[in-house]
């Protein structure tokens, strides 16, 4: 047992340690408690007032981009960082959103990279600020040529690969992969990697990704042309839900898998509306980017190495496990 010490003790301590700091006060160069030391500026603090700007290249009213907001928004509150989050389809205006974050002098940014072209110069102009910029959900081959230091997301062609050999294990023959944003690096990657490992017929299908309704029309005309199609594989969880209703207009009897994940498209695969969803985890995504950035300032981190991206998925969601994550999904944060 840990006994404490008698009054006169604490009383000759304490006399002893203001006669210490009297001293310290006469001596130039020495520190008053504490407050000079050889700590980086920042390191094991709580990030507190520190600015972080994420740039998407999601259009608003997109249920995947709320997913990853809202992981940005959860590590933006654990870490006490002010968050701005913003978006635009448009490469040219995400762009001068990054800019823009450069001018406000934001201590960190994080950005996506489904043109990765159109990023290269507002990424440069950051890294001359002595802005940390990390990448998240797109790029994952450019990432590091765009001088990014971290990159949080899925390996595509890794996942197309995936899902070529799972439609393989389904007996597919002829699939349709549904692109909604022509160009866009990451789609692109899925539909080439499914074509690699899929035995059967590939085809891509490009569409309108801001126009629901004509996603579906499109869909089911294709459907209509081609009945030797018997899997439709989309790149986002609302379209899966779109060739779900396709496939009704048209009373075919083609299957329909998705990449993406949300409450709706969970209820899908429940019922067996939809054979699966690859669910790359967006909400991780947002949150990492958002933490990795404060463990940087806060700790010199880099996740990786600088040399290897976090990988967050592919993961599978089938009729079969579905329920592990479906409260998540209710939640919104899956």
């Amino acid at each position: 047992m840990n006994t404490p010490p008698p009054p006169h003790t604490s009383v000759r301590r304490t006399r002893l340690a203001a006669l210490a700091f009297a001293l310290c006060l006469l001596v130039s160069g020495c520190s008053v408690l504490g407050a000079a030391d050889d700590t980086p500026d920042g390191a094991g603090g709580s990030g507190g007032g520190m600015k972080v700007t994420l740039v998407t290249h999601g259009g608003k009213g997109d249920a995947f981009w709320d997913l990853v907001r809202r992981g940005a928004e959860a590590a933006a509150a654990k870490d006490d960082v002010d968050l701005t989050f913003v978006g635009d389809a448009d490469p040219s205006a995400q762009a001068e959103l990054v800019r823009d974050a450069v001018r406000d002098k934001a201590d960190g940014i994080a950005v996506t990279l489904a043109k990765p072209a159109a990023m290269r110069g507002p990424v440069a102009q950051a890294k001359a600020a002595g802005i940390p910029v990390v990448g998240l959900n797109s790029g994952i081959d450019a990432w590091r040529p765009t001088g990014l230091l971290e990159y949080f997301g899925q390996d595509e062609s890794v996942a197309g690969r995936a899902v070529g050999d799972k439609l393989d294990g389904l007996k597919a023959e002829h699939a349709l992969c549904v692109v909604h944003e022509r160009g866009n690096v990451a789609l692109e990657a899925r539909c080439a990697g499914m074509r690699k490992t899929f035995h059967g017929d590939t085809d891509n299908l490009y569409v309108d990704g801001s126009d629901m309704n004509a996603v579906t029309a499109a869909i089911a005309s294709r459907l209509r042309q081609d009945s030797s199609i018997d899997e439709v594989v989309t790149l986002g969880a609302q379209y899966g839900l779109s060739a779900v209703e396709a496939v009704r207009q048209t009373g075919s009897k083609v299957e329909v898998a998705t990449f993406d994940l949300n409450k709706d498209l969970v209820e899908a695969v429940r019922d067996g509306e939809v054979q699966f969803a690859v669910d790359q985890q967006p909400y991780l995504q947002g949150y990492l980017a958002v933490d990795a950035l404060w463990l940087y300032r806060t700790n010199g981190n880099v996740s990786g190495g600088g040399t290897a991206p976090v990988l967050t998925g592919p993961a599978f969601v089938t009729r079969s496990n579905v329920s592990a994550v479906a409260r998540f999904a209710a939640a919104g944060t899956r």
